[in-house]
């Protein structure tokens, strides 16, 4: 499912560009690539700046809806609640300090470590 909402925007993004740039524009823009001007004709003099605006309209809210599902799925991910879970608990054993040392024993000191056994010798 998560593909294909990255394939829709996708499309959707590249379609959008295309049809922005088809738009009349004060020179006419990349509608008089198509012929001389002669492509705003297709759909009727005034009629293709209102057909290509509801065009725009509808791939414009499209983008959004899929701009807006795929944040919050990105940001609902298994991976980033986990990553804000050990953010928190780093957090919360900050806040708490270092652990506490290790008391002595009854005696009141401590025993030395063992010493250290010789590791065997080569001739």
């Amino acid at each position: 499912m998560y593909g294909v909402i990255i394939a829709v925007h996708v499309l959707v993004s590249l379609f959008l560009i295309f049809v922005i740039l088809l738009q009349p524009g004060r020179a006419d823009g990349m509608a008089a690539f198509g012929g001389g001007g002669g492509a705003s004709s297709v759909f009727g003099g005034r009629g293709s700046v209102t057909f290509l605006a509801k065009v725009t309209e509808v791939c414009a809210a499209i983008f959004m809806i899929t701009s807006l599902t795929l944040a919050y799925r990105s940001s609902h991910t298994d991976s980033v609640l986990r990553a804000r879970r050990n953010i928190a608990a780093q957090e919360a054993v900050e806040k708490q300090g270092p652990p506490p040392a290790q008391q002595p024993a009854k005696g009141g000191a401590t025993k030395p470590p063992p010493p250290a056994k010789p590791g065997p010798t080569r001739k």
